[in-house]
């Protein structure tokens, strides 16, 4: 366990339709985040009005559990607005984000807050680097996990750097890089890209912590539902990419 009185993390956990998942994953993140830090943290559920009421289910837990903060948005759905409202009103010294279906194991939450507390400014989970595997299958399909390792390849061809997952949205990250103006900006995907491009061109520490990224538990998959949400979503990524490039071609 971390001994400090003075260190406090927050995770982040921004949801769409996650009902049937939000209370074991809660309990889950309860139970190894108390092992290594104690009480000195807070989970805030970022939902986006659930159709299924996800937030219902967080709300009953945040009146038995005070370290289960609720954050309840009615307006635009956005993942990247979901975890900047996140960011905005954490506490935590390191402020941690995941996904909610159990892809992103809980257990290795812990890999990438211990990276930060060591050396690093920001510990990103990755499946791509040795260590780590996409082994999603036929529930969230093979045909994301395909496109997701070209995908990232292609980004780290035109950006020209060792790093290997930016679409991993699974991560932990130091608060200071927030208060000294770095933000989240984009839409779903692209934030991560935009995120990571911009912090490494700033000099942060980042390391790249290898995980299994694991098929969904319950639930339909956010990514896509067939070929076309893919190549659209993809498409948006590498026009997003190559407008880095270009930008920090013609800063120099």
């Amino acid at each position: 366990m971390l001994n400090t009185n003075h260190t406090r993390l927050s995770v982040i956990l921004p949801t769409y339709n996650e009902r049937e998942n939000i209370n074991d994953l809660l309990s889950e993140l309860i139970v190894y985040i108390s092992k290594y830090i104690g009480d000195n943290f807070e989970l805030l559920v970022v939902d986006d009005d659930s159709p299924d009421k996800t937030w219902q289910e967080v709300e009953t837990c945040s009146e038995i559990d005070h370290r289960i903060r609720l954050i309840h948005r009615t307006g635009q759905r956005c993942l990247a607005l979901a975890i900047s409202e996140g960011i905005r009103q954490a506490k935590g010294e390191i402020i941690a984000w995941m996904d909610c279906d159990f892809s992103m194991p809980t257990y290795k939450l812990i890999e990438l807050i211990k990276s930060v507390y060591s050396a690093h400014d920001i510990a990103v989970g990755s499946r791509f680097i040795k260590g780590g595997q996409d082994v999603r299958g036929p529930v969230d399909s093979w045909l994301v996990v395909i496109l997701s390792r070209i995908m990232n390849w292609c980004i780290s061809f035109i950006l020209g750097s060792s790093f290997k997952d930016y679409t991993s949205g699974f991560v932990a990250v130091r608060r200071e890089i927030f208060d000294n103006g770095l933000s989240i900006r984009g839409d779903y995907g692209e934030y991560f890209i935009d995120f990571i491009y911009r912090a490494r061109k700033q000099g942060y520490k980042i390391i790249e912590v290898p995980y299994y990224c694991l098929p969904r538990r319950r639930g339909i998959s956010k990514t896509g539902s067939n070929l076309i949400d893919y190549f659209q979503k993809g498409l948006k990524y590498i026009l997003l990419t190559l407008r880095l490039k270009l930008g920090s071609l013609k800063s120099h």
